[in-house]
């Protein structure tokens, strides 16, 4: 399912203009809203180096219609079969991700749970550094991962824990009694 070359798109989404990058490998990045589209864009290419910004192969079209679904509250899809190209992440990083990719839609995980998940308990600290690293946010849903005590904890995003709880409103991750009054984002 890996698209040929590499290009870069902008697309909409409920929570802004995202951007995703891909190689011949697959999935190089999902960016989601920056300051603005050009920064947006900028972000995703850095893990395509070379890209150009094109309308997306259709396969790469198929994984923007997915992730828009998701976005706008679907959860019915995990996103966990997107090809990603993981190239240049390292060893740890890629597998804390790759279980990261395992919680569904309107779940949640501690870093210390996902760090017992690959065998490493005291890992907790390496699997926030994994998460806080990862290109693919959404498609790797590293806002599913929370700090102990079911703490949000940081978030490497523009808008950091605001947009981490939109993300989890969004996939009702969040108990009713714990959502902000009058419906805005809390921090």
């Amino acid at each position: 399912m890996a698209a040929a070359g590499r290009g870069a798109a902008l697309f909409d989404t409920p929570v802004g203009r995202c951007a995703l990058a891909w190689t011949e490998r697959g999935i190089a990045a999902l960016q989601l809203p920056e300051r603005d589209d050009g920064t947006t864009l900028a972000r995703a290419v850095r893990r395509a180096p070379g890209a150009t910004v094109c309308e997306p192969p259709a396969a790469m079209a198929a994984a923007i219609a997915r992730v828009q679904r998701l976005l706008g509250g679907a959860r019915d899809d995990d996103l966990a079969d997107l090809p990603l190209d993981t190239e240049g992440i390292p060893e740890f990083h890629r597998r804390a991700q790759a279980a990261a990719r395992r919680i569904g839609p309107g779940r949640t995980m501690t870093y210390g749970e996902l760090a017992r998940v690959l065998g490493e308990p005291g890992a907790a600290r390496a699997v926030g550094q994994a998460m806080g690293a990862n290109p693919y946010p959404v498609i790797v849903p590293c806002h599913r991962v929370l700090a102990a005590g079911d703490a949000e904890g940081g978030f490497s995003a523009f808008g950091g824990v605001v947009t981490k709880r939109r993300l989890l409103e969004i996939e009702g991750a969040l108990a009713p009694e714990s959502l902000p009054l009058f419906g805005g984002p809390s921090g």
